[in-house]
């Protein structure tokens, strides 16, 4: 199949591949331009492990084709944080232990990273909704939801005692 030429723009770097047309987004990261915290998991967009941001939004990079991605920002794991430290949403997730072994964590973070932006003070039922569409076998989501409402109160200027995950 031939080749064609495209430039992704990831994490304000531009990365000058050729792909098969049909190559994935996802793969063309990985293999590419050697970002492997985008995750492959089911490769159908069910189980969100693949989960970017495109211009932005999130969006499942195992639905994509790295062709069509020539002239939109995409970010992924590596390009979240400050530089220096971890965002409110990755560092409460640690202290709530809202992660297990990591696979599905960069996917619910980017995800979640956008959905802190637009829903500042999300009711738990909220938070289920926006990681419904992300399968983590390992914690039983509750110290994920626990995380992200610390998160939203440290992105409003509150703090929340990172201390026992069930209350």
């Amino acid at each position: 199949m031939e080749r064609m030429r495209v430039t992704l723009e990831v994490n304000g770097l531009r990365y000058p591949i050729e792909v098969e047309p049909r190559k994935l987004l996802s793969d063309a990261l990985r293999e590419d331009c050697r970002l492997t915290g985008t995750h492959v998991g089911c490769e159908h967009g069910v189980c969100g492990a693949c989960t970017v941001l495109m211009d932005g939004h999130a969006a499942r990079a195992c639905l994509t084709f790295a062709a069509q991605m020539e002239g939109h920002a995409i970010t992924t794991i590596e390009g979240i944080g400050t530089g220096t430290g971890l965002t409110p949403l990755q560092q409460a997730l640690h202290e709530h232990h809202g992660l297990q072994c990591g696979f599905c964590t960069p996917g619910i973070v980017m995800a979640l990273e956008t959905f802190l932006r637009e829903r500042r003070d999300p009711s738990d039922d909220e938070i289920r909704e926006a990681l419904s569409g992300h399968l983590c076998r390992c914690t039983g989501y509750h110290n994920i939801v626990a995380a992200v409402r610390d998160a939203a109160a440290r992105m409003r200027g509150h703090h929340v005692d990172g201390g026992d995950a069930a209350t």
